[in-house]
C-alpha cells in the first residue's frame, strides 16, 4: 500500500514504510497548501517536492509549477500515476464493482490520466503502467511523434516561457524533520539534544552544495542516521545497500581524516552520533545483480515492461538480446535495435545511446554514483536502431499573402539569410502568407528561429515555431487523435491554465496555442492524419477563426473533414450553446470533457460566405478612392448590420484600451448593459439606410434599427431572437437546412426584451441568397467581429460545403414528445472522415 500525489504524471507511488519514520508515525511537519500539519500520511510531488493533505491536492495543482512547467517531458515514458484519497460519492470500483463512499471502503485511488477508479485494496491487482485507459483514441501516442531537438527547448516547441525556478526541493520541508537547503543557505540551530547533518544524494549534489538537513538524537545509531538520510531523498530500497561517507568541510580541504569515516547499515555499527555537526554524502554499496525494467519505446498496450536480471557480464547488446523475444520481436533482429538511457530531469528530457559493449551494470552504479535520486528519474528503452539525419520543420508566418514559393525564397534570403544549402521551403501557405522550411542543420535551425523571432517583412512581424513530425503510419486503426487550439485571451484569460492541463492531459505536441502562428501550425502538423477531431478552447471569433483556417487547408488534409468541438470561453458562447457545451467554462474537470468529446455526436451546420463590396460610384470625384477593394468572410453564427453590430464595436474598443479589465463574463456583459443604455434615444432609421433582395426579389423593411441574419437558434448570449411560433410564411428554421432567417429589432430596448425572453425578433425573410446594400457607413458585426462597413454591397450565399461540427451527447434519455427546437436537434451526419 502506498501514497501518491496526483498533479503529475512524472508521481511515483511511494511505500508506507519510506513516508513513515521509524516506528511506523508521521513525524510532525506542515501542509504546502493549508500550512496545518500533517499527522497522518500526506501526499508528496516527486517534481516539486510539495507535501500535502489528500484534500488539499486539487489546491496544489495549480501552485505546482515546476509540474506545470515541464508537463510534457513526461510523456515520453507514459508514466502510471494513481492519486489516493477519498473516491467520489457513488463511483464504483473498476474491479470489485462496489460503490465507494460507503464507512468500510471509503479511501480509493484514480488514475489521473485514464480515470481507473478502484479501492486502495483493489489497487494492487491494476496494471502497473498507465494504457491511457478512455483517452487511448485521443492520445497521440508518443511513439508516433518525431522531433529532433537537440538545441531547442520547450519554450521553441510549445512557446512556453522557461523562469528561473529552483531546484527541486528548495525551500520545503523533507520527511522525518529534514530540511532541503541549497548554496548559501543557513542551517537552523538544533533543538538540545539534537544533531542536524547535511545529506548530499551524489557527487553532483556536492559540486552545486545541493543537500538535505536531517536532525537526529545525538545518541542515534548509525542504522537511524542512515534511515533519516534515506527518508530525506524519499529511497524506498532496503538501507541494507547504502552508506553514508563523511565529506571534508570546505574550511579544511586538506582535511582527510573525517572524509575516511563511513556509517553503514552492519550490525557491528552500534556508536552513537557524537560527532559535530557534519556533512555526509549517501552512497549506495556495489551490487552484483539487479533487476532492471526495460520499456519499449513504441505504445505497447499489452506490455508495459519487461524485468531482467542484469549482472557484471550484461552489456546492451546482451540486454537487447534477452528483451526482444520478451516483447514479441525476435523476428526483426537484434541489429535493428539499440538501447537507450531516458533521464527525465526538472529541466528537460535528456537521451543517450548505450554502446553495445558497455556493460549495464556499470553504467547503473555510475548514475547513483551521480546522483540517487536520479535513478527513479531514469528509464532504459529498446529503441529502434534507425539513424536519422537532422531534419528540423521551421514554421514562418506573418509573409505576404499572395506570393509564389520563389518570391517567399527571396524575400526569407533577403530578411534572414538563409543558406540555400541547408534550408529548403517545404510547405507554402500563400493564403495565409506563411511556409514551412525544413532545415539540415541544428545550428542553421537555431539561427534561423532566433533571426525570425525579432525580424518584420512589410511591417508585420514574423513568426517561428519549430513544429514535430506525425508518423501517421504507426497509428493504430481505432485511434482518432484530438487537434486541441486553446485561445489564451479568452475566457477572462482562463485559457492559459488550460493550455497546461490540456498539455499534462494529452500528448502536448497535439495541444497549440492560436496566439502563436494561429490555427495553421496545427493543421499542418496533422495533415496527414487519416482521421482526427478539433476541440476549439474559445469565443464564437475563435471558432470561426479556426473553421476558416480548416475551410482554406482542406484540400491538403488527409482527413478533410473533421468534426469539431467547442469548449466555450467567451462571453455570447451561442455555437457552444446550441451545440450543448453550456453557456461557458467554469472550472469543469477536463478529464471529463475529453470524454465529452469522445462521446460527442456529429452533426452538420451550415457555412456561409460574405462578399464585402465598397465599390459604389455614388458621384464625387474622390468616391473611387476612398472605396475599399472587395474582401470575403465567412460566417456560422449570425450577421448583424445595425444597432446590434454598433454596440459589438463599442464593447470591442473599450476592451482594447483596457484588456486588463476584461477578465470576467460578468463584468464584460455589464459593460454591454452600460453601452446599450448609453444608445437608448439615438435614433438611426436603418430600413432607409439599406436595401435588401432576397433570392433576387426587394424585401421592404419596416421600422427598424438592427438587421440581423441567424443561422443557428441563438443570439446575444442564448436568446431567441426569431421565436419557437409557427409562422405559415416560413419554413421550420434548422442550422442544416441550407437558409437563413432575417430578423429586425427596433432599438436597444427590443434586444432588451429579446434576451429576457419577453419579446422575439421581427421576422421578415428566410432565403439562401441574399443582397444588401448600404447607403451610408454603418456597423456590421459577423460572430462577434464588429468592424464600420463603408457604402457598398454585401452579398451572402451559401459557403459550399457544410462543416461537421460535434455536438455534446445528452446526460439524461429524451423525454416524449417534439424537441423543443428543431435546429438545436439537427439529424446526426457521418463525419468526414475518409475511409
Amino acid at each position: 500500500m502506498g501514497v501518491m500525489c496526483g498533479h503529475s504524471p512524472q508521481l511515483r507511488r511511494v511505500p508506507v514504510a519510506h513516508c513513515f519514520g521509524p516506528r511506523g508515525l508521521w513525524k510532525r511537519r506542515f501542509c504546502s497548501v493549508c500550512r496545518k500539519g500533517l499527522e497522518a500520511p500526506g501526499l508528496r510531488c516527486e517534481v516539486c517536492e510539495l507535501h500535502v493533505h489528500p484534500d488539499c491536492v486539487p489546491f496544489a495543482c495549480s501552485d505546482c509549477r515546476q509540474c506545470h512547467q515541464d508537463g510534457h517531458r513526461d510523456h515520453d515514458a507514459h508514466l502510471h500515476h494513481w492519486r489516493e484519497g477519498i473516491l467520489p460519492s457513488g463511483a464504483r470500483c473498476e474491479l470489485c464493482r462496489k460503490t465507494c463512499g460507503s464507512s468500510d471502503v471509503p479511501a480509493g485511488v484514480r488514475c489521473e490520466w485514464c480515470g481507473v477508479q478502484a479501492h486502495s485494496v483493489c489497487s494492487a491487482a491494476l496494471a502497473p503502467e498507465c494504457t491511457f485507459g478512455r483517452l487511448r483514441t485521443l492520445v497521440l501516442p508518443p511513439a508516433c511523434v518525431r522531433l529532433l531537438s537537440r538545441n531547442f527547448s520547450k519554450m521553441h516547441c510549445f512557446r512556453i516561457p522557461e523562469s528561473a525556478a529552483p531546484e527541486p526541493g528548495d525551500g520545503e520541508d523533507s520527511a522525518d524533520g529534514s530540511v532541503s537547503a541549497g548554496p548559501g543557505r543557513e542551517v537552523g540551530a538544533p533543538e538540545s539534544g539534537k544533531q542536524t547533518l547535511k545529506i548530499f544524494d551524489g557527487s553532483d549534489a556536492m559540486q552545486r552544495n545541493h543537500f538535505r538537513v536531517v536532525t537526529v538524537p545525538r545518541l542515534a545509531r548509525s542504522q537511524e542516521v542512515l534511515e533519516a538520510a534515506l527518508r530525506a531523498y524519499y529511497i524506498p530500497e532496503d538501507p541494507q545497500g547504502f552508506q553514508l561517507q563523511a565529506v571534508p568541510t570546505p574550511a579544511q580541504p586538506g582535511h582527510t581524516a573525517a572524509a575516511g569515516k563511513v556509517w553503514s547499515a552492519g550490525p557491528s555499527e552500534e556508536e552513537g552520533c557524537r560527532a559535530a555537526p557534519e556533512a555526509w554524502v549517501l552512497r549506495a554499496l556495489p551490487r552484483t545483480q539487479e533487476i532492471l525494467k526495460i520499456y519499449p519505446a513504441w505504445l505497447k498496450l499489452g506490455v508495459a515492461y519487461v524485468s531482467i536480471r542484469v549482472t557484471p557480464q550484461s552489456t546492451a547488446r546482451s540486454v537487447v538480446l534477452e528483451v526482444l523475444p520478451l516483447l514479441g520481436c525476435q523476428a526483426e533482429g537484434v541489429e535493428g535495435f539499440q538501447l537507450v538511457e531516458v533521464h527525465m530531469g526538472s529541466r528537460q528530457v535528456q537521451r543517450t545511446v548505450l554502446a553495445d559493449e558497455e556493460p549495464v551494470l556499470d553504467r547503473l552504479r555510475e548514475i547513483r554514483q551521480t546522483s540517487l535520486r536520479q535513478m527513479s528519474q531514469t528509464r532504459f528503452y529498446v529503441a529502434e536502431n534507425s539513424v536519422l539525419a537532422p531534419r528540423i520543420s521551421l514554421f514562418v508566418g506573418g509573409l505576404p499573402p499572395g506570393l509564389s514559393p520563389q518570391e517567399y525564397r527571396s524575400l526569407l534570403d533577403e530578411a534572414v539569410a538563409s543558406k540555400a544549402a541547408l534550408v529548403t521551403v517545404s510547405h507554402v501557405y500563400s493564403a495565409q502568407g506563411a511556409v514551412v522550411l525544413d532545415v539540415a542543420c541544428f545550428a542553421e535551425a537555431e539561427r534561423l528561429y532566433m533571426l525570425v523571432r525579432d525580424t518584420a517583412v512589410r511591417g508585420r512581424p514574423l513568426t517561428a515555431l519549430v513544429l514535430p513530425e506525425v508518423l501517421h503510419t504507426k497509428l493504430a486503426p481505432d485511434c482518432r487523435p484530438l487537434l486541441v487550439f486553446v485561445n489564451p485571451r479568452s475566457g477572462g484569460l482562463k485559457g492559459r491554465d488550460l493550455l497546461c492541463s490540456f498539455r499534462k492531459l494529452l500528448n502536448p505536441h497535439q495541444v497549440f496555442e492560436l496566439t502563436s502562428g494561429g490555427p495553421l501550425p496545427g493543421l499542418h502538423v496533422f495533415s496527414q492524419v487519416p482521421c482526427f477531431r478539433v476541440l476549439v478552447c474559445g469565443g464564437d471569433g475563435t471558432v470561426g477563426w479556426v473553421l476558416a483556417a480548416l475551410e482554406d487547408v482542406r484540400h491538403r488534409l488527409a482527413c478533410p473533414e473533421p468534426a469539431v468541438a467547442i469548449l466555450p470561453l467567451g462571453t455570447g458562447n451561442d455555437l457552444g450553446r446550441v451545440l450543448r457545451w453550456g453557456a461557458g467554462y467554469s472550472g469543469e474537470d477536463l478529464f471529463s470533457v475529453l470524454l465529452s468529446v469522445d462521446e460527442a455526436d456529429a452533426v452538420l451546420v451550415d457555412r456561409w460566405t460574405i462578399l464585402l463590396d465598397a465599390h459604389e460610384p455614388a458621384g464625387g470625384e474622390d468616391s473611387e478612392a476612398d472605396a475599399e477593394p472587395p474582401k470575403i468572410v465567412q460566417m456560422s453564427n449570425y450577421c448583424g448590420i445595425g444597432i446590434d453590430a454598433e454596440l459589438s464595436l463599442d464593447f470591442h474598443q473599450a476592451r482594447e484600451e483596457e484588456p486588463g479589465k476584461f477578465t470576467s463574463r460578468l463584468h464584460n456583459k455589464g459593460v454591454y448593459v452600460r453601452v446599450g443604455l448609453q444608445k437608448i434615444s439615438h435614433s438611426r432609421s436603418l430600413h432607409r439606410a439599406l436595401r435588401l433582395q432576397v433570392e433576387q426579389q426587394e424585401v421592404e423593411l419596416p421600422s427598424i434599427e438592427g438587421l440581423i441574419f441567424i443561422n443557428i437558434p441563438s443570439w446575444g448570449s442564448g436568446a431567441d431572437l426569431w421565436g419557437s411560433d409557427s409562422d405559415s410564411r416560413f419554413e421550420k428554421p434548422r442550422m442544416d437546412d441550407g437558409l437563413l432567417e432575417v430578423v429586425g429589432v427596433t432599438g436597444v430596448v427590443h434586444m432588451g426584451q429579446v434576451q429576457s425572453g419577453l419579446r422575439s425578433g421581427i421576422r421578415i425573410a428566410q432565403g439562401s441568397y441574399f443582397r444588401v446594400t448600404l447607403l451610408k457607413a454603418t456597423p456590421v458585426q459577423v460572430d462577434g467581429e464588429p468592424w464600420v462597413q463603408a457604402p457598398g454591397h454585401l452579398i451572402i450565399s451559401a459557403a459550399g460545403p457544410k462543416v461537421h461540427m460535434l455536438r455534446k451527447a445528452k446526460q439524461k434519455p429524451r423525454k416524449a414528445g417534439p424537441p423543443k427546437d428543431a435546429r438545436a436537434d439537427a439529424a446526426p451526419a457521418p463525419e468526414g472522415d475518409p475511409k
